[in-house]
C-alpha cells in the first residue's frame, strides 16, 4: 500500500482543489465551479469513485450542520464535512480510526470569502493525503473501521472538527486514534531558509483536559506526564512511520500545537480521544494565510509551485502505514496491571486478552523514565511476564500482536495491590 501512494495523484488532487479559487467556509455554496460548495462536491465525487471499487465497504456523504452568526462567521452558514467510511469486516470489532485534513482555505483576512485563496498546502496537502489514503485503502479490507474526512470551518475556529468530535463523544464511538494532517507538503522555511524533506513533526498533548480527579492524581503519583493517550499515539506514529517509509524521520514535539496556531485534532483531545497533529518540519509563512501578491520581489500566497510532492508522498504514506497497522491489528490488551504488593527488583505484569481479534502474543515495552521512545520489546505468548528490571526505574506497557505482525496501541499498566 505504501508503494501505491502516488505523488502524481496528490498533485492532481491539489490542482483540482486550487481550481475552485477560494474554499473559504463563508464562500458560495451554489456555484458549481467556485467556492466551498463546489469543492465539497468534488471531494465527495472522489470518495464515491473509490467506493465503486471497494466491494461495498466504502460509503461517502456530506455531514452538515448550521453554524449561527458569531465569531468568525458573519452569517448563519451551512457547514459540511465530507466523510468516507471504510467499514470494518469484523462485526465484533467496533474500533474506529480517523484521518483528517481541512478542506477550507483563507486569505490574509479570514472573513474575506471572495478573494482567491488557493490553499494548496494549507490545507490542500492534508486533504489530498486523506483522499489518497482512501483511494489506496478502499481496495483492501480491515477488521476495524477507518473514517476519512475533509473538514470545513477550520480557519473559522475548528468548527467542522468540533462538530464531529462532539458527535463522536455523544454517540460513544470507540475512536482509538485521530490523525490530523495540516500543512504537510512543503519542504522549506522563510527566515532560516532551511530546505529539508526528510523530517515531519507530530504534535501531541501530554494528557487530555478531560483527565481530572483520580486520573490526574494517578498521573502525578506515577510520573506519567508524558504517557497520555495522544503521546502514546505519537510514539506509535514514529515507530510505524519510520519502519515503512524510507528517508523520513518522524520528530515528536511535546506540545498540542505551535504557538499562535490551532488544529483539528484539538477538539478530539479536549473530549478525551487520542489525537495528534502531523505537520511539515519547516514552515514558510510567506505561503500561509496570505493574499496572492508580489511584494519586494517575494511571491506571497499558498500556491502549488511552492510544494514538494515527493515529500507529501512520504508524509501521506506515513499516515497510511499507521492507519493500516492499527486497523489490521487486534484490539488492545485488557486489564493491564503491574504488581506492587512486594518490594522487588524485578517487574511482574499481567493482562487479559483483547476484546476483538486473535492475538498471537504480546509485546511488553520498556523505556527509561527520561526516554521519549520505547527502548526494548519483549515478546510473550502468555498473559503474564516477569522481567529482571525494576518497576521503579522504568516505564512499561503492553500491546497485542497478531499473526500478521500488526501491533495494537500500547496500554500502560494500572497498579495492582
Amino acid at each position: 500500500m505504501v508503494n501505491e501512494v502516488s505523488p502524481d495523484s496528490l498533485r492532481s488532487y491539489i490542482t483540482s482543489l486550487v481550481s475552485f479559487g477560494t474554499r473559504s467556509t463563508l464562500s458560495t455554496q451554489t456555484d458549481q465551479k467556485k467556492g466551498i460548495g463546489a469543492a465539497r462536491n468534488w471531494v465527495l465525487s472522489k470518495f464515491n469513485q473509490f467506493a465503486a471499487n471497494s466491494g461495498g465497504r466504502l460509503s461517502a456523504y456530506i455531514d452538515t450542520t448550521t453554524i449561527s452568526k458569531g465569531g468568525r462567521v458573519d452569517k448563519p452558514t451551512l457547514l459540511g464535512n465530507v466523510v468516507a467510511v471504510l467499514k470494518g469486516t469484523d462485526p465484533n470489532d467496533n474500533r474506529i480510526f480517523l484521518i483528517s485534513g481541512h478542506l477550507d482555505s483563507r486569505a490574509s483576512d479570514v472573513m474575506n470569502a471572495i478573494i482567491d485563496a488557493p490553499g494548496a498546502n494549507d490545507d490542500g496537502s492534508g486533504t489530498a493525503a486523506v483522499i489518497e489514503c482512501a483511494r489506496v485503502m478502499s481496495t483492501r479490507s480491515f477488521p476495524a473501521t477507518i473514517i476519512f474526512i475533509a473538514v470545513s470551518g477550520e480557519e473559522q475556529s475548528l468548527l467542522g472538527s468540533g462538530f464531529m468530535a462532539e458527535q463522536a463523544k455523544k454517540e460513544n464511538w470507540n475512536l482509538e486514534a485521530v490523525f490530523n494532517n495540516d500543512i504537510m507538503g512543503s519542504n522549506n522555511s522563510n527566515e532560516t531558509n532551511i530546505i529539508d524533506n526528510t523530517r515531519v513533526r507530530v504534535f501531541s498533548e501530554a494528557f487530555s483536559p478531560a483527565d481530572t480527579g483520580r486520573t490526574i492524581q494517578n498521573i502525578r503519583n506515577l510520573g506519567l506526564e508524558n504517557d497520555g493517550r495522544s503521546r502514546q499515539l505519537a510514539r506509535y506514529v514514529k515507530e510505524i512511520g519510520e519502519r515503512y517509509v524510507d528517508n523520513l524521520e518522524v520528530v515528536m514535539v511535546y506540545r498540542n500545537d505551535r504557538f499562535l496556531r490551532g488544529g483539528d485534532h484539538t477538539p478530539f483531545v479536549q473530549r478525551g480521544f487520542a489525537a495528534v497533529r502531523i505537520t511539515e518540519m519547516n514552515e514558510n509563512y510567506h505561503h500561509q494565510h496570505q493574499d496572492l501578491r508580489i511584494e519586494k520581489g517575494i511571491q506571497y500566497g499558498d500556491l502549488p509551485e511552492f510544494m514538494d510532492f515527493e515529500y507529501l508522498r512520504k508524509n501521506t504514506a506515513m499516515n497510511l502505514a499507521n492507519l493500516a497497522s492499527l486497523a489490521k491489528a487486534t484490539s488492545m490488551p485488557q486489564q493491564v496491571q503491574v504488581e506492587t504488593k512486594n518490594l522487588t527488583n524485578s517487574t511482574t505484569l499481567n493482562w487479559s486478552a483483547p476484546k476483538s481479534g486473535k492475538a498471537k502474543g504480546y509485546y511488553v515495552l520498556m523505556r527509561e523514565t527520561t526516554s521519549a521512545v520505547w527502548q526494548k520489546k519483549f515478546f510473550t505468548a502468555e498473559t503474564k511476564i516477569t522481567l529482571p528490571y525494576s518497576k521503579d526505574n522504568y516505564f512499561f506497557a503492553v500491546q497485542s500482536v497478531n499473526e500478521t505482525g500488526n501491533e495494537s496501541l500500547p496500554v500502560l499498566p494500572s497498579v495492582a495491590r
